[in-house]
């Protein structure tokens, strides 16, 4: 019986299968995917670049005139004397005065609290003078009898009041918590007419807002520092608020 023979190898013509190639292959088609990946999310960039440059940042103000809803007055007044009963004795003539006129105004009972009082002393020359100081506080929702009572104050030192340098009445508008809300939308409002305008301006039209920042809320003396003390001297205020708003433009 005779031995089969060996068939030669023929190397058929087609995909090559040895490692070394194979490897390039690979490597080729990780480098090609990486650069369709590339280029797609570079385009995106780009657009969304784009997309960003079409903006417009502006601010927009509302303002609103206010009432004060609170005055405070702090009232101080002293009595120096070489005796300390001669000095406690003035200070308390002195608060019943005080008392007295807040009455004659119409002030309910507990409008007006006692606050802290001291006593002081120095020795001069071998005699020593006695300070008391007593402070009381006035605290009403009444701006008008508030008002009066700072016009007649005056008629304390008719009556003997020395009163202390501080002492003065106070205004504070206490609802700014009321009015923010309708402010802020004010103000957005401001901000979207300023964008309209340079929209317009530049052919493009307004779109959503894509950042908005509120600013600090101000009050102010309505009519700058009220007689040239300060604006707690008086009860008429302004409010104020600044927003910071950025639009799309379409």
């Amino acid at each position: 019986m005779s031995e089969p023979t060996a068939q030669p190898v023929i190397d058929e013509p087609g995909f090559p299968r040895d490692a070394t190639t194979l490897r390039w292959f690979g490597t080729a088609a990780i480098a090609g995917i990486g650069i369709i990946a590339g280029g797609y999310l570079l385009g995106d960039g780009l657009l969304r670049a784009k997309d960003a440059e079409r903006a417009v940042t502006v601010r927009g103000l509302a303002e609103r005139d206010v009432t004060a809803d609170l005055a405070t007055w702090t009232i101080s007044y002293s009595a120096s004397s070489a005796s300390l009963a001669e000095a406690q004795d003035k200070v308390r003539r002195d608060t019943r005065a005080i008392e007295g006129f807040f009455k004659e105004l119409g002030f309910p009972e507990g409008a007006l609290q006692p606050t802290g009082a001291n006593v002081s002393s120095y020795t001069n020359e071998g005699v020593t003078t006695y300070t008391v100081r007593q402070r009381l506080a006035l605290r009403s929702e009444d701006i008008a009898r508030a008002q009066k009572a700072v016009a007649r104050q005056f008629d304390l030192v008719g009556r003997g009041v020395f009163l202390e340098e501080g002492s003065g009445m106070s205004y504070t508008f206490t609802k700014l918590n009321e009015v923010k809300p309708e402010m802020v939308a004010e103000a957005t409002r401001d901000a979207r007419a300023a964008a309209q305008q340079f929209a317009e301006d530049s052919g493009s039209a307004v779109g959503k807002i894509r950042d908005a920042t509120q600013g600090y809320f101000t009050i102010e003396a309505r009519d700058g520092e009220a007689g040239g003390w300060g604006m707690a001297d008086s009860p008429y205020k302004k409010v104020r608020v600044v927003t910071t708003v950025s639009f799309s433009l379409d």
